[in-house]
């Protein structure tokens, strides 16, 4: 316990703090630290440089790694209060959630209980129509995943990196004794010295660290612009974070301990590129990347810039380093901040997410109500479940009485959420079948494999659909997708094919996009829709269709306006730029107005509202939101100055004169919040015989 005492580090329990103050700030919607997020990254480096610094001194102590000790230690300290809070957020998505959510919400908690969820969101996050990841109150256990699985890969990687720096110094014949400083061979001392050993032992894990943290970056940075998820979610691509930490913790500290002004400046240079992180990142920003280097760097700066006043046999004193920031955080309401911030991190996604499924608009004040109940549920948390377990006395006495529970406890999650999952549509009312099938059922044309392009295609690859001699090209992104049913379906009768040019989140119109899947500018779209278009005035069809996300509803998916005047031009020069390539190739086009945009899933919204009993009308839209006649107007003016061209506007299969509904004609309208459900679809087909088709022989 002494020892323990002196290896304390408050300022590390500070940095706690400032890491979850960061997350909670940027979840909690606190606009000014939009970059919160990289809190999570200070985890990383806090937990590097702790697991690093303890593993290395236990092998420098006694030659080897007690795996089941420093397992039973994490397990101690990490599963209860997190199995604690799933079953929780389990209790309370019973009463909240509808049905089908419950079900998909719980897979979730299966897998955070089994910390793999990291994996299971690599896969979702290219799900083009999954759903938001915002709604799903166990996402936030990505890290904790990832954490858990460094802990897997991190001893075993000191371990040989040491064995291997000890071999290369000792006498092969000594090889399978090597590993220990004390040890004999044949009975005699080693003749190699035990110092010499130990030193080449640390050298050698030097250099697998900083190995490793060198190629996980460097992976981490290309696939950060090639493809997000993995580097975000991935954790072989967050282990350069780890690694930083855990260099950090091998670096001497001498040196800023007799130059405090160094340190001092290390630490200011640390809070800065912290803070600096905090207010200038955006979820837009292409990340981890490149851009992780701040807040890791900066994290790394603090580290050491504390470590000056840790004198070796002393107990731990800012003071003695005279470093103000370090010492600004070891005041004590940092210090208490740190100690629960395990549990903060645990209860405020789920306290916030279900708050604003109970209360979409949530009000400052609200916001403040939730953050008060979260730091009341983690402070119980801490003292009746963290505190108590991790500390208990016949836990401590043996590895295996720590993981035996731990492995129970492990169980337990997954059993209770897989049956969760089960329970939830076991007895599905058919209302709520009838939603989930309608959002499930996928158009004509995305039912066949290929037709509708992934983000990283640049090669359009038409799909064809009926045998009639004539040819309609359907051409644009998912919301011209989701008219391929009504239209195959119109063709089909009317002696026509068609042929799909179809390409996730690319717009017909000549206007080059940011890509939020992506993280960077949308390339391969601005690409592959010059071949299409091509393609198209190649094919020489009949007609083309052409459907595409309105610019206002783009604006309101990102939720915020940017530079609307100069976002307003380009889309207005884009728009009538691929209508005069068709155009002028002797083209005929009909241009379908985009659906009306709604504020919140509609499926999740009417499941909800059916399963508390509630009138489906209550996720209806006003017309003046979802369906933005200015814009659409502008648009019509542009589609009829282009000869050939002509506007099919259905909005008012959807809306009234002042409401957009959510339910029509007894069938659900849309399957999120701006894309057809195709049951729904299917019933236009009339209306796009009459209106499009007719619109091939005018």
């Amino acid at each position: 316990m002494s020892a323990s005492a002196q290896d304390f580090r408050p300022d590390i329990e500070g940095l706690r703090a400032v890491a979850v103050a960061g997350v909670v700030a940027y979840h909690f919607g606190l606009a000014m630290l939009p970059g919160g997020f990289a809190g999570v990254d200070i985890f990383f480096v806090i937990s590097g440089y702790l697991i690093t610094r303890h593993l290395v001194a236990e092998i420098s102590e006694t030659g080897r790694l007690d795996l089941l000790r420093f397992y039973a230690r994490r397990a101690r300290r990490l599963l209860p209060a997190a199995l604690l809070v799933i079953l929780a957020t389990l209790a309370a998505g019973a009463i909240i959630l509808s049905p089908e959510e419950q079900a998909l919400y719980s897979k979730g908690a299966m897998f955070a209980s089994a910390y793999i969820i990291n994996l299971w969101l690599i896969r979702w996050s290219f799900d083009y129509f999954a759903n938001d990841a915002t709604s799903n109150p166990f996402i936030h256990y990505w890290s904790l995943s990832v954490e858990e699985q460094f802990y897997l890969a991190w001893p075993a990687l000191l371990m040989l990196a040491a064995w291997l720096g000890r071999l290369t110094v000792l006498p092969k014949r000594q090889t399978a004794q090597a590993l220990h400083p004390d040890a004999i061979a044949d009975g005699k001392p080693l003749h190699t010295s035990p110092g010499i050993a130990l030193k080449h032992g640390k050298r050698a894990i030097l250099v697998a660290i900083a190995a490793v943290g060198l190629v996980s970056f460097i992976l981490c940075a290309w696939l950060t612009s090639v493809s997000q998820p993995w580097a975000f979610y991935f954790s072989p691509l967050r282990a350069w974070e780890f690694a930083a930490g855990g260099l950090a913790s091998t670096a001497p500290a001498r040196l800023l301990q007799t130059r405090p002004l160094l340190g001092r400046a290390l630490s200011l240079a640390g809070l800065a590129m912290i803070g600096t992180a905090y207010l200038t990142f955006s979820e837009d920003a292409p990340f981890p990347g490149f851009l992780a280097l701040l807040p890791v760097a900066g994290t790394v700066l603090l580290l050491k810039a504390g470590a000056a006043g840790a004198r070796e046999g002393t107990p731990y004193s800012p003071d003695s380093g005279r470093n103000w920031v370090n010492a600004a955080l070891a005041l004590p309401p940092l210090q208490w901040t740190g100690r629960v911030s395990y549990s903060i991190y645990l209860w405020h996604w789920p306290v916030i997410v279900y708050a604003g499924m109970l209360a979409p608009e949530l009000t400052p004040v609200e916001r403040l109500y939730c953050l008060a109940l979260t730091l009341a549920l983690s402070a119980l948390t801490y003292h009746l479940i963290e505190n108590p377990i991790r500390r208990n006395g016949w836990l401590m006495a043996n590895a295996a009485r720590a993981l035996v529970p731990a492995l129970l406890l492990t169980g337990t999650g997954v059993a209770a959420a897989y049956g969760n999952a089960r329970l939830a549509v076991r007895d599905l009312d058919p209302q709520q079948r009838l939603i989930a099938a309608s959002a499930a059922e996928p158009s004509t044309a995305r039912a066949k494999a290929g037709c509708v392009q992934d983000y990283e295609t640049v090669t359009p690859a038409p799909c064809v659909f009926g045998d009639g001699r004539r040819v309609i090209a359907l051409f644009g992104d998912s919301h011209a997708d989701h008219w391929s049913t009504p239209l195959i379906e119109a063709g089909r009768k009317n002696g026509y094919r068609v042929v799909t040019w179809l390409k996730n989140s690319c717009r017909a119109s000549r206007i080059s996009v940011w890509s939020a899947e992506l993280k960077r500018p949308y390339a391969e779209c601005d690409r592959w829709r010059e071949q299409a278009i091509s393609g198209i005035i190649k094919a020489r069809p009949a007609l083309v269709v052409i459907s595409e996300l309105a610019l206002t509803s783009g604006r309101k998916i990102a939720g915020r306006d940017g530079d609307t005047a100069r976002q307003d031009a380009d889309w207005r020069a884009g728009l009538r730029s691929t209508l005069t390539s068709l155009s002028k190739a002797g083209l005929k086009v009909a241009f379908i107005r985009d659906v009306p945009f709604n504020n919140a899933n509609v499926d999740t919204c009417v499941a909800r509202a059916l399963w508390r009993d509630e009138a489906p009308s209550r996720c209806d839209q006003t017309r003046a939101y979802a369906a933005n006649d200015a814009m659409a107007a502008v648009e019509r003016d542009i589609v009829d100055s282009i000869p050939n061209a002509a506007y099919v506007d259905l909005t008012d299969r959807f809306c009234s004169a002042t409401i957009c509904h959510a339910v029509i004609g007894g069938k659900l309208a849309f399957r999120d919040q701006h894309h057809m459900a195709t049951p729904f679809a299917e019933s236009l087909e009339p209306d796009v015989e009459k209106r499009v088709i007719s619109k091939v022989g005018r």
